[in-house]
Parts: structure tokens; sequence; C-alpha cells
């Protein structure tokens, strides 16, 4: 009896762990990481995503879901965006907060579309592929570049595109996308900004259009003076309009993005919000629909909730730790990874020495953010920890080689070999200012970074060991801050430059990543 007692307590302890399961929720945001202005579809049971990485490479990143909330990186639009002297970073010139902007992706006939736009290179730029996940991107480009575009096939055939900010305009582009056709562009809507109000701080833009039981439906983002980031929709019954339009919402500043549905019918809003260091974190809004028209969130706020599957890690389809080990035909990158500009693909490699990333200089720099072949990762919230470890024996006179965080105000922990002697200093901010510097002897170090992003608080932290397991503290913490200079949440960096004379190398053994503070 005493047993059968056991077993039926075992069994309704189980089933109630079984429901308090089941009974867990997707929470906001869906990703705690940056990756804004983001753009959806669904091509059956698959969601499709692409987002904002700016002066990144490779860019446009497409990410794949199965449930809206877990996501993973499975390809990139494009391996460098253009070849010019600010993409390069040579020349003295950057595309900082600039490269590739807010993205566009549509499935039409058969074919997957990307389309985005760059401040850098004054062009609009479509790509498009058969294969979403593994294929190549056929790309096309022309001038001039159509801010916050918003591409869209029309049901007799004809292709647009609506762009610009405050005063929206609508252009048909050619069936080949060589470029606009002539004579097509038009205002679309005045003042988009209207239904916000007389005083607006941000005019209205990032637009995407959707067509859904015949009306069309513009979403926008705008940002009423002294009020904070807001959703407006204009809706029409054709294209060119005209257009009605009405705020949508306006909670916690979470704002610009569109519509996406569910195989079972149900509608959600993805939007961001501007969460500080961390950078611009996407979040779901549940849809419902009255009179025509989309009523986002609950009792008209972003609830914290969802009816979706629980989110899982970021952990490894959005970041991931790597050994760098890689068999003899794999040379890639995991596409975790991105360059901070474009790389120079010969002075990085991952068979010059097994189970090694080396990078080497090519040229003398002056600080962490005019070096080339920086290689980044997402830092993610609510907290992470990243952790590296490099072989010194490589390096020349005048190298600095080390772990970072990288926005415009930087932080980060390295070796320098100067007149034969090495040392381990931490540096930070936008000057570059040294905070601590002592002398090291080895070969070999490992460097750790803690990003603390809980409510904001946005400190990192900056740690050195000799053999990765007794850390020790040094410099000072960095009070992150994200800036528009570089238009980005903080990422982390391993890095290599040289201050004297080039041809220098590191030699990292790994990357780690876990999220929490270790």
């Amino acid at each position: 009896m005493m047993i059968v007692r056991k077993f039926s307590v075992l069994i309704s302890c189980l089933l109630f762990s079984l429901q308090v399961f089941t009974q867990q929720k997707a929470i906001n945001p869906i990703i705690h990481a940056d990756v804004p202005d983001v753009s959806l579809i669904r091509v059956g049971d698959n969601y499709y995503m692409s987002s904002t990485t700016m002066h990144m490479s490779p860019g446009v990143p497409i990410m794949k879901s199965k449930d809206l909330t877990n996501w993973e990186i499975v390809n990139y639009a494009y391996d460098i965006l253009d070849d010019t002297d600010a993409l390069n970073m040579e020349n003295g010139e950057n595309a900082y907060g600039r490269g590739s902007w807010a993205s566009s992706l549509r499935y039409h006939d058969s074919t997957y579309y990307v389309s985005t736009f760059s401040g850098t290179t004054g062009k609009t730029y479509i790509y498009t592929t058969n294969d979403i996940e593994n294929g190549e991107w056929e790309k096309h480009s022309f001038q001039p570049s159509f801010h916050d575009n918003t591409l869209f096939f029309d049901d007799d055939g004809k292709i647009y595109m609506i762009y610009a900010a405050g005063q929206l305009r609508i252009v048909q582009l050619k069936d080949d996308f060589s470029g606009p056709v002539p004579g097509s562009d038009k205002v679309l809507i005045e003042n988009a900004s209207a239904p916000a109000g007389d005083n607006i701080m941000l005019k209205a833009e990032g637009s995407q259009l959707f067509k859904i039981n015949d009306k069309y439906y513009l979403f926008n983002i705008t940002w009423p003076q002294g009020s904070m980031r807001t959703v407006v929709i204009h809706r029409a019954d054709h294209i060119m309009g005209p257009y009605e339009g009405k705020l949508a919402l306006q909670d916690k500043g979470v704002a610009q993005g569109g519509l996406i549905d569910t195989p079972t019918g149900d509608w959600y809003a993805y939007l961001f919000r501007d969460n500080a260091a961390v950078g611009r974190i996407p979040y779901l809004v549940p849809v419902t629909w009255q009179d025509g028209w989309p009523i986002l969130g609950e009792d008209g706020k972003v609830p914290m909730e969802l009816d979706l599957p629980i989110n899982k890690s970021l952990i490894p389809d959005i970041v991931n730790s790597d050994d760098f080990t890689r068999n003899k035909n794999d040379k890639k990158l995991p596409l975790v990874w991105q360059w901070n500009h474009n790389p120079q693909n010969d002075l990085w490699s991952l068979d010059a020495r097994k189970g090694y990333l080396r990078l080497t200089t090519g040229r003398i720099d002056t600080s962490f953010v005019t070096t080339r072949n920086t290689l980044t990762q997402r830092t993610i919230g609510p907290e992470s920890t990243g952790e590296t470890s490099l072989d010194l024996a490589g390096l020349k006179d005048g190298d600095i080689a080390g772990f970072g965080v990288l926005q415009d105000k930087y932080g980060y922990v390295a070796v320098k070999l100067e007149n034969g002697k090495k040392s381990i200093r931490m540096v930070k901010g936008s000057d570059g200012k040294i905070i601590e510097e002592i002398p090291y002897e080895g070969d070999e170090i490992c460097f750790k970074i803690t990003c603390d992003f809980k409510d904001r608080k946005d400190i990192a932290r900056f740690y050195y060991s000799e053999n990765g397991k007794n850390w020790k503290e040094i410099g000072e913490p960095l009070k992150m801050q994200y800036t528009l200079g570089q238009f980005m949440g903080y990422r982390y960096a391993l890095f290599n430059y040289a201050t004297k004379t080039s041809g220098g190398y590191a030699d990292f053994d790994y990357f780690r990543i876990e999220d929490e503070l270790k």
C-alpha cells in the first residue's frame, strides 16, 4: 500500500510539473539582442526574418523560425555590400552607423526578395534567390537610395517601393530591378505622422506595406515630441490611395515593423524597442481585427507574455561559442560571426594553425575602432559573459591583441608588445583611455568580459587569467552607452592591430559565450 501511495504521489507530482511546463509562455522581448528593423514573412509553416546590421559583413541576416519565438540565423543576403573605401575602412574612411539600413523581405512567385538601401553608397539594393536558407543571392542595385523602403508586388504584376520620411513617396520599379520606372515617383501621403499629432520629433518612416482582404495597410514609426516611439497605420482600397490613418500603438516605445499571421489564423505585429546598450530588440504584439483595422496589443498595451512556445536560449542560433576547429574542407566561420566592415580575407585564417583563428595585421592602425578584421558577435541580455584565449607568440613590436566590447564608447582588455616587453592593459571610452596597465611575461592569456543589461544597468567588467580558471578584474567597469555613431548594440570583438609594423599575428584558441554572469 505504501508503494502504491508513493507511486500515486509521484504521478501527481509529474502531472503537476507537466501542467506547469505546458503553461509556460513566450515572453517579450522575443530576442534580447540587437536585431532591429525586422521584416517578416511566412512561407508555409516557416517564418523568415531579415534585419539591419549596417557596417557589418556579411550583411542583412536571414533568420528562420517554426514558432515565431525561437530564431536561428540561416543565411545572409550579401558577403559585402560594395567595395568602397568606407566599407573597407580604408584611406581614413569608415561606414559606422551607415552601411545598409532597414530591409524589406518578400516572397513572390517562388522567389525570395530582400531590398535595402545605403547612405554610404547612395544606392538601393535588391537581392533575389530561390533558396532562402542555402542559396546564393543575385544582386541588383541602382541609384538613388530609397530611404526605409518597403518592396511590394501588387496583384496586377506591378512592383512598387514606398519610401522616405514624413512625406511618404511611392515609385514603380522596372521588372528587371534596374531602377525606377521614369516618371512614376509620386507623393503617396503628404504627412504620414499626422495621426500622432502636430508636434513630431521623428517623422513617420520605416514603411512596411501589406495587402490583406483587398485592403492596403501601411505601417510606420513616428515619435511625438515629449512622448515615445509610436506605431501609425494607414489603410486604403487602392495602392495609390487615398489613405486614412490612425495611431495604432503607443506603449513602452515599442514600434516599427508590420504584420504576420500564423497557419492557424492568429495575427501578430512584429516591432522593436530601443533598449539602451544591448541595442534594439524585437517584440511581438498580438493583433485582433475590428472594423477592418488591426488592433495592436491588449487594451493598448504590449503584453510581456504571449500564447506562443516559450523562448529558448539565444545560444547557439543567434550567438554561439566557437573553438575554431574545422575539418580541412571547412574554412568558413559560423553565421553567428560578422566582421566589423568588409574583411581582408588574406589576413585571417582557420587553417594557418589547426584549432585557432589567426588574425594577422596588414597595416598600421591607431585604435580599436579603426582596426580592420575585427571579428564580432552580438552581446545578449539580460546578461552575458564572453571569454577568449589567445597565443601571443606571433605578435610584433607595437601590436595590440585582445578582446573588447565594440561601440563608440568601447572597452577592451588586451596585451601590447612594446620594446620586447608585454603588458596587459584595460582601455575604455571613445578616446581610448588606458585605465590600468600591468606587466605580463607569458605567451598565452585568457580574457573575459561580463555584460549586465538587467534594468538597463549596462555595465561591462573586464578580467584576465593566465590559465582560464583564476580570474582577476582589471581596470574599472565600463558604463556602456548606445550611440548613433555606430547605431547598434554592443558586440563582443576579437581583434589584433599594429601600431609600428605590420605582419604580426595573434592566435585565438576559442570564444565562449554564456547567458549569465560568470
